[in-house]
């Protein structure tokens, strides 16, 4: 049997001109979105598919410390770029580039453990197949 959790997560409201307003229900947290310059917004603030995008990373970085924690392996100098590319027939996000700086001193096993756990957070998993998704891995130990 399949254990699905499911609640409420967010409120998402229209403000006008192309803006929404999201609020996670349980820290009352606040995130605002626009529509890109290229889609008649304002490029303000996140686009929704920036967010996607950005969410990969975020999810990545979560669960490499979850796991890094478990471990005992230090964490705590890791850094995501996030590079997001649109298709405009059908407009979709194309690819996600997450190109990650990790200044931790990591033996080798830990490297490929939390790479891993990386490339098979909960986001990753939920993207469409169809989405092309580069990760990479850069070390700079200090």
């Amino acid at each position: 049997m399949l254990n699905i959790t499911t609640k409420m997560t967010s409120i998402v409201t229209y403000q006008g001109n192309l803006r929404t307003s999201c609020v996670h229900l349980d820290s009352k947290s606040e995130i605002l979105t626009d529509a890109p310059k290229d889609n008649h917004g304002k490029g303000e603030i996140f686009s929704p598919t920036d967010l996607v995008a950005t969410a990969l990373a975020s999810c990545m970085i979560t669960v490499m410390a979850i796991k890094a924690a478990s471990k005992h392996i230090p964490f705590g100098n890791v850094m995501a770029e996030v590079k997001k590319n649109m298709s405009s027939s059908p407009r979709s996000i194309s690819k996600i580039e997450v190109t990650f700086t990790i200044k931790d001193s990591w033996l080798p096993g830990d490297k490929s453990l939390l790479e891993q756990t990386a490339l098979t957070c909960p986001v990753a998993k939920s993207l469409n197949d169809a989405l092309a998704v580069e990760v990479h891995f850069n070390y700079a130990e200090e």
